[in-house]
């Protein structure tokens, strides 16, 4: 295997440390503020499912973790350290060889991201030989066991397809299994499901999940489906605005969700009992984050806003040590 410097990073009981990231796009224009103070740990071998509407900033987060943004356009603050290396400071090499071997995401829509001129077992035995430094025929056997691995039918023939030749499901494995070359320790996962249908987005929910377990990654998931949460998620984080609203364990936020916004997006969400009930959306839409008001972002859309919420930011409060929210009527 082909020496990298990410060969030696720094010994750490935590998979991945966010501190206070904030990222901002910045043109002649306008300031965007899409990322504001994030703050998170994910252990090994635990799932994070971050939820919001389009627009909190939930892509732009995953993004930076993987030092994907425009760095002429995006300003990135705070720190990340994932399996010991501090990704904002690493060199090109070093990020190069970070992406893929420590860290790998699958992208929304996989017809753009996968290479429409090359065949699917070309990409991922690249992405091992690119890696691993092994022969031809040992990546190419790697990805036949790849394809198997994330349950491609007819595996070995798929291997010479083009993406254009695949359904959208099984683009979306074979976007896995390309993710998955290299033994990531943490896989970041962009709405991976949205453009599928219903059937197969609960065979590749529980696929990402099987796989989760058995090869022991961290993963963090940005969605805006509760019930893809509730199906996947250990931890689960609300996004509004640029930052962490709310987040615990899912059995304790989808239960008792202490946040207005968290408590919206569960009333607006359809599920079986609903049939013939209108369901309470939340008014008005999301803030401009070129323009965020002061105070609390989600206050003129909260059915319970005040004053004090218009006035400053409101603090983090634990009523219990494993549940945040960040509003003022929560006692701490």
């Amino acid at each position: 295997m082909q020496a990298t410097a990410l060969d030696r990073p720094a010994v750490t009981d935590t998979l991945v440390a966010v501190r206070d990231l904030s990222v901002r796009f910045v043109s002649k224009e306008a300031t965007v503020h899409a990322v504001n103070g994030v703050s998170f740990d994910l252990a090994a071998g635990e799932v994070l499912v971050i939820l919001g509407e389009s627009g909190s900033g939930k892509s732009v987060t995953l993004r930076a973790l993987m030092r994907l943004l425009p760095p002429r356009k995006a300003v990135i603050e705070g720190a990340i350290r994932i399996a010991g290396h501090d990704v904002l400071a690493l060199p090109p090499r070093a990020l190069e060889d970070f992406r893929g071997g420590v860290a790998s995401m699958i992208f929304q829509e996989p017809m753009t991201a996968l290479d429409p001129v090359f065949t699917i077992g070309t990409q991922i035995a690249e992405t091992i030989i690119r890696h691993e430094g092994t022969s031809r025929a040992e990546a190419d056997r790697r990805a036949l066991e790849l394809l198997e691995l994330v349950q491609i039918p007819s595996a070995k023939r798929r291997l010479g397809n083009y993406p254009h030749e695949l359904s959208g499901g099984l683009r979306q494995r074979a976007m896995i299994a390309i993710a998955l070359a290299c033994r990531p320790r943490l896989l970041l996962a962009d709405e991976p499901t949205t453009a599928l249908d219903a059937t197969v987005q609960i065979q590749i929910l529980l696929l990402l999940r099987r796989l989760q377990r058995e090869l022991g990654m961290g993963v963090i998931l940005v969605t805006h489906d509760l019930g893809v949460a509730g199906e996947i998620a250990d931890r689960v984080a609300v996004m509004y605005a640029g930052r962490f609203v709310e987040s615990g364990m899912v059995e304790e936020v989808m239960k008792r969700p202490l946040h207005p916004y968290t408590q919206g997006l569960m009333g607006s969400t359809v599920h079986a009992g609903l049939r013939g009930v209108r369901l309470a959306a939340i008014p008005g839409a999301p803030p401009d984050l070129a323009r965020l008001p002061p105070g609390c972002a989600f206050a003129p859309r909260c059915p319970h806003a005040e004053d004090a919420c218009r006035a400053a930011v409101p603090a983090e409060k634990r009523p219990v040590p494993e549940h945040m929210a960040r509003c003022i009527r929560i006692a701490a």
